[in-house]
């Protein structure tokens, strides 16, 4: 039985279709890249998976229950984690403690404080930030935050992983490291990925199956080399992004 089943999901705001009939099906363990232009509805997908939006239409299934119109603190903590576009660590707070509020907090299991941090430290050192667990959040660069984005996300424990953009911004090194550490953190954590990404050459590289949306729209899916041939794909979307 697949982990993730969307079926039929729609979203509209007012007159605008965003999302419209996407059907999904994510097995337990896939990488899955979701692409498409500007607008294409991936970050509303995310959204509505999420519960950040409720669907127009449609079903959500993940692990075997419906998860459709619930709120985001129900949908994470039955194992639902998403990163966001924009990072916005709590400044103010230390590395180290933006990650532990989210580890106490926002876990599926309650923990004690100590577990806590205990449990961020960890996290932490599995995102190459153990160096900077005293500094502000402030303090870190682009890359830095995205890692840190990535760990809060771990702290819930999901087993559904969401990524919207984390490479976005990114230097080619940073990309390469930031690939090699989310298929290290596959691996450990037993996740399921499913990331929005504009970096082609990174997702193609990372991902075993591709969707690509167009105008809210799922216009192919498959695996990376027959999606970067397939001619619908290229006159929607990668025919004017293989710079990237």
């Amino acid at each position: 039985m697949a982990l993730l089943t969307i079926e039929n999901l729609e979203k509209r705001f007012g007159g605008v279709v965003a999302v419209r009939g996407v059907d999904l099906s994510v097995e337990a363990g896939e990488r899955v890249g979701l692409i498409g232009a500007n607008g294409a509805g991936k970050t509303t997908l995310f959204a509505v998976i999420a519960g950040n939006q409720k669907p127009s239409a449609g079903t959500i299934t993940f692990d075997g229950k419906r998860i459709e119109g619930r709120r985001p603190d129900q949908i994470s903590r039955r194992g639902i984690a998403r990163t966001f576009q924009i990072v916005r660590p709590f400044g103010e707070l230390s590395v180290l403690e933006n990650l532990a509020v989210g580890a106490m907090f926002g876990a599926r299991q309650e923990r004690s404080m100590e577990r806590a941090g205990e449990r961020a430290r960890e996290i932490l050192e599995d995102v190459g930030l153990s160096a900077r667990a005293g500094d502000f959040a402030s303090e870190l660069t682009l890359a830095g935050r995205k890692r840190l984005e990535v760990a809060r996300a771990l702290a819930t424990e999901p087993k559904l992983l969401m990524l919207d953009e984390v490479l976005a911004g990114l230097t080619p090194s940073e990309v390469n490291e930031a690939v090699a550490m989310i298929r290290d953190l596959q691996e450990k954590y037993g996740l399921t990925v499913i990331m929005v990404e504009h970096v082609l050459r990174a997702v193609m590289q990372l991902c075993e199956r591709i969707v690509v949306l167009h105008h809210g729209e799922k216009i192919a899916e498959g695996t990376p080399e027959r999606v970067s041939s397939d001619p619908a794909v290229i006159a929607a979307y990668l025919g004017t992004s293989r710079h990237e």
